[in-house]
């Protein structure tokens, strides 16, 4: 039983060391940015180009890769949750500033910048169509705007921005982006209207461009952990739920598949960028490397005929902001009866989804309690302390049990010396003469673990706790307490719960663990703060629990010496 529980101690302290270089890779500071080959310090260079939005043989077009970017004139438009530059070289969604993120809870007015055209973090939204016969607008053509500001006023529920392309055939197309207010949904409509002497015939596609981030360095459990801090493509049809396409697929090989009722997106630690395309309609989707450095996912419709005289609007949506997993869940496809979206996947919490989802879920239901996230995590503890409460109380049985026998350990291990297989079988046999199940102390700790390592990635991942304050001094969960104050009371609540446990026999892991509290209470000052916040409550209400069963072993033993040294029939007292 000592060299179990030992071994799942020093697991423990390897999963909470690796977590701690997965946090620090994803949130500690950062290198700064190299200058690129030919590049001005001031970042002053062309811009990359997408040309080659799908596979030759869809769209007989080449990818010109070093092209620049180009720009023209800009419409800013602003709502009440985000600010958008749209170019109209392309009629490009180029920039989208998120208001009511910050990068830092200290800088409230410096904003997230989900979309940019910026060279190291090219990041753009793209629309269009493509036709055998020409006369189509894609996202190198020049739209007109009438107007370069547009803002959401009080009392405006949806704001209207549209950008218009001609040609000298009598096409016309008004490519039309609705901001809603408070959403984070953006539709578009591009009306062709057809006063040609011929039938026009053209594909609208939809698509994101980005440039691949530098690749982290890290250890091996950040490795895996990439899943949960993934940034990439992602494809979603009914059929093949959330596959994720990253940088690596694209420069392999260009997807090309075929289905509906999908959607396409690129995803990031607490935001994303997806386009929805009309539901029920046979889709294209599509990914494209453009010069091993710049990525393109995309979808792209059937191809419509507009007979002469006559108008049609084509329609998408492109979502633009936080992982909200409610948010994302109301989404509705564009057609009754379609498969759901399940954009909430987005919100990945990696391989202990199973468990994460409901850890997320009951501390959401006191959120709404107590419109605090901390007191979220603390109430969630307890009700999951109580779910585990007769597990752990026959396991602190036990403990106590084997703590009762500690003295009885002692004297066998004094008489038989180095002999360890001797000394092991005289255990065993006291042990099973005791009825005393040495492997019950080691159940708190594997049930905690899937819990432990399934909450680290739903305040990784979740962005409803990001920058979350709790209470005093902390005021962000999801980074690390500022004064290392829950750290140390850590360290101290698992001292106190090592004294309650049975010591081993083995010197050297009697040492070792004499350092864990130390070593995790280095380990936790780095974790986010909602997590340490997680342990110092469970290790509170074990420590009640582990002492109230202790006393009551201990209690009921020396009842039974008193009973069985001096009570009747013994001769130690009188009737």
């Amino acid at each position: 039983m000592d060299n179990l529980r030992f071994v799942l101690f020093v697991l423990f302290a390897y999963l909470s060391y690796e977590l701690w270089l997965a946090w620090q890779e994803d949130y500690g500071p950062k290198p700064p940015i190299a200058v690129v080959a030919g590049q001005s310090p001031t970042g002053a260079t062309a811009k990359p180009n997408p040309l080659g939005t799908q596979t030759q043989a869809v769209t007989n077009a080449s990818a010109v890769a070093g092209d620049a970017l180009k720009e023209g004139q800009r419409i800013t438009v602003a709502t009440d949750v985000m600010k958008v530059e749209i170019d109209a070289n392309g009629g490009d969604i180029r920039e989208i500033d998120l208001n009511a993120y910050p990068k830092e809870k200290v800088k409230p007015d410096d904003p997230v910048r989900l979309l940019s055209d910026e060279p190291q973090q090219l990041f753009v939204s793209q629309s269009g169509f493509i036709s055998d016969g020409g006369g189509v607008p894609n996202h190198h053509s020049v739209w007109k705007a009438a107007q370069t500001d547009y803002k959401l006023g009080n009392g405006q529920e949806e704001l209207r921005v549209p950008l218009t392309w001609t040609n000298d055939k009598g096409i016309t197309v008004t490519k039309t982006y609705v901001f809603k207010k408070g959403s984070y949904l953006i539709e578009m409509e591009q009306q062709v209207d057809n006063q040609s002497p011929a039938v026009w015939q053209g594909r609208q596609y939809t698509q994101l461009q980005r440039k691949q981030p530098e690749k982290k360095t890290g250890s091996a459990f950040s490795a895996s952990s990439a899943d949960r801090a993934y940034i990439g493509g992602v494809l979603h049809t009914p059929e093949n739920k959330y596959e994720k396409i990253t940088f690596d697929n694209m420069k392999d090989k260009d997807l090309s598949q075929d289905g509906k009722n999908g959607w396409v997106a690129m995803i990031q630690h607490y935001f994303m960028a997806a386009w929805i395309p009309p539901a029920q309609e046979e889709l294209h989707f599509y990914t494209k490397s453009l010069d091993d450095q710049h990525y393109v996912i995309g979808a792209m419709e059937p191809t419509t005929e507009v007979a002469q005289g006559q108008t049609t609007v084509f329609k998408s949506r492109l979502y633009a902001g936080p992982k909200l997993q409610r948010v994302l869940e109301d989404i509705k496809p564009s057609v009754e009866g379609a498969p759901l979206l399940d954009l909430q996947l987005t919100e990945d919490f990696g391989k202990l989804t199973i468990f994460a989802q409901p850890v997320f879920w009951l501390i959401e239901q006191f959120y709404k309690i107590f419109n605090n996230w901390g007191w979220g995590i603390v109430f969630a503890t307890i009700v999951i302390k109580a779910l585990f409460y007769k597990l752990s109380e026959s396991s602190y049985r036990s403990m106590a049990n084997m703590r009762k026998l500690q003295p009885k350990l002692t004297a066998l291990k004094e008489v038989h010396g180095a002999d360890k297989q001797a000394f092991n079988q005289a255990m065993m046999d006291l042990y099973r003469k005791e009825k005393v199940n040495p492997l019950g102390g080691c159940l708190p700790i594997i049930v905690q673990m899937p819990v432990f390592i399934a909450l680290y990635w739903v305040l990784s991942e979740a962005v409803e706790l990001r920058q979350a304050p709790f209470i005093f001094w902390i005021q962000d969960l999801s980074a690390r307490d500022p004064y290392f104050i829950l750290p140390l009371i850590y360290g101290v609540s698992m001292f106190i719960q090592q004294q309650l446990n049975p010591q081993p026999q083995d010197p050297i892991q009697a040492q070792v663990m004499k350092w864990f509290p130390i070593m995790f209470t280095f380990f936790f000052a780095f974790f986010p703060s909602g997590l340490v916040l997680y342990w110092v409550v469970n290790n509170i209400l074990s420590i009640i629990q582990q002492a109230y069963i202790t006393k009551q072993v201990e209690g009921r033993s020396a009842l039974f010496v008193r009973g069985g040294t001096t009570g009747p029939g013994t001769g130690g007292g009188s009737a």
